[in-house]
């Protein structure tokens, strides 16, 4: 059975007293283990990024960006044995698996511009003989915690921009898909970045613990559900962190009467269960405006939600794989029963799927809830799986109101062809991320990515200018060169710039 280890100083972590599962999706059957790891592997791991952070900070930008410039180079000659290595242990299917890896690679494009992002501020003339002018600097040791739902694009959002920006970064992926992070860890260092400027641990609770508590560590990026991200914004931050912690999502579409249908169905079908709803930026949330749009949209999802296909993560027909393991299957059943239960309408029920040749697999069929109500905890809870809800809306001020007033704001869409609909909905949404006739509003890497509400803790979002804002803190330096002819009788006086 294969074993799955840390990467600390670029080897291999050594003995572990722990192991978790790591299971194939789609066969449901264990297919390697994987170390977990102990305070004590942290401080390995710590000490390394400590030995080599003062020179890769000294490293100027430039060489630096050469490093992230090669990575990007052996990712992409990669990208092939990546995807079906991360969908091997995820479950999506090779396509999704490979965008997976693409939309990580967009960030360290990205970050390859270190050299011009990094230029801090200067004014001439501030004062009497007086420059004025800043500079960023890294914050040492950072770390980043993610998810299992994308296993490289995450960690490359944030080891991308920190490694950039000169600090050393340990990675605590999923240990449910931990293979890929691992792989990465292992190209950034064929890429010539120095041992020990980016690491891997793996590990539950106790090595989450570890990161948040070791004070050798400045700064921590998290993404996962709400309930841990508040925890890890509220332990790090109580030791002392800079931390940003991305949490859940309910992303609402909002259908106009206007809309076109036949687009907003297909959209809908890929943002509701692609990768099985397993996406902080999916929608499994859409609200017609008007029972003529609601009833008009419902007869036209289900020929389409018939015609998905759910297959192994190789059949390149499928449109979605499994979940990633037995228990979040357990779940995503258990919150579609919650729903039945509270007394939605279950159109399609995708239980009791099986593949034929993969009974023991993790798949689940698509389902449709129509007449959902803002009361039911099935609608403000996050479900994240091939589940799709109708919620029904009066008019435009209950569309708007309806993601405004969900305790999550990540990501939300409007569908019309109301130029003024929509500027108005954009300005007036409580939610982070908007999207126009755009199902998964995800910003491109040179913006920012981060939800409002329960879906974020902390003051800066993910990547773009943010991410450089995040991973450096500013030194401000005021400067004034005498020339020889003071007496020095003010230097006791505060300056003034006047």
């Amino acid at each position: 059975m294969r074993i799955i280890d840390h990467v600390i100083a670029g080897g291999a972590g050594g003995a572990a007293s722990r192991q978790g599962e790591v299971f194939d999706p789609n066969s449901g059957q264990v297919q390697a283990h994987v170390n977990l790891g102990t305070a004590a592997d942290l401080e390995r791991a710590v000490a390394a990024a400590q030995a080599v952070q003062p020179r890769w900070a000294a490293t100027n930008p430039q060489r630096r960006a050469r490093v992230l410039f090669k990575f990007k180079e052996l990712v992409e000659a990669n990208i092939d044995s990546l995807a079906h290595l991360l969908a091997s242990e995820h479950g999506k299917v090779v396509a999704d698996a490979r965008g997976d890896v693409q939309r990580g690679l967009d960030v360290i494009e990205f970050a390859c511009g270190i050299p011009h992002l990094l230029k801090g501020d200067y004014t001439q003339g501030a004062g009497p003989g007086i420059d004025v002018y800043s500079m960023r600097l890294p914050i040492g040791i950072g770390a980043g915690i993610t998810p299992f739902n994308f296993p490289a694009m995450i960690p490359m959002w944030m080891f991308g921009v920190a490694i950039a920006c000169g600090n050393a970064f340990i990675l605590k992926p999923s240990e449910r898909d931990p293979s890929v992070p691992v792989r990465l860890a292992e190209l950034m260092v064929e890429a010539g970045a120095p041992e020990g400027v980016l690491q891997v641990v793996h590990g539950d609770k106790e090595m989450v613990d570890a990161i948040l508590d070791h004070p050798a560590i400045g700064a921590i990026s998290f993404v996962g559900s709400s309930d841990i991200a508040h925890y890890v914004y509220r332990r790090g931050g109580a030791a002392g962190k800079r931390v940003q912690a991305m949490g859940g999502a309910k992303n609402h579409g909002i259908v106009m009467p206007d809309a076109d249908l036949d687009q907003v169905v297909a959209e809908l079908s890929g943002a509701a269960f692609g990768s099985a709803g397993e996406r902080c930026m999916a929608l499994p949330v859409v609200v017609p405006v008007g029972d003529k749009t609601a009833d008009a949209l419902r007869e036209k999802l289900l020929p389409a939600i018939h015609g998905l296909r759910v297959g192994v993560s190789t059949d390149a027909e499928a449109h979605y794989g499994p979940v990633v393991n037995a228990a979040h299957k357990a779940r995503v059943e258990a919150w579609i029963q919650k729903g039945v239960d509270e007394g939605a309408e279950l159109v399609v029920d995708g239980r009791g799927f099986t593949l034929q040749g993969h009974e023991q697999g993790f798949f689940i069929g698509p389902s449709l809830f129509d007449r959902v109500t803002p009361a039911m905890e099935s609608y403000r809870e996050e479900i994240f799986g091939p589940v799709l809800q109708i919620v029904r809306a009066p008019d435009f001020e209950t569309a708007v109101r309806l993601p405004s007033e969900h305790q999550y704001g990540n990501g939300v869409a409007i569908f019309t062809r109301n130029g003024h609909a929509a500027r108005e909905f954009a300005g007036r949404v409580n939610v982070g991320m908007v999207g126009i006739n755009v199902p998964i509003p995800v910003p491109v890497a040179y913006h920012t990515f981060g939800g409002w509400k329960r879906s974020a803790f902390g003051d800066v979002n993910q990547h773009g200018p943010e991410g450089v804002r995040f991973w450096t803190k500013i030194k401000t330096i005021t400067q004034r060169w005498p020339d020889g002819s003071a007496d020095g009788s003010n230097a006791f006086i505060i300056p003034t710039m006047g």
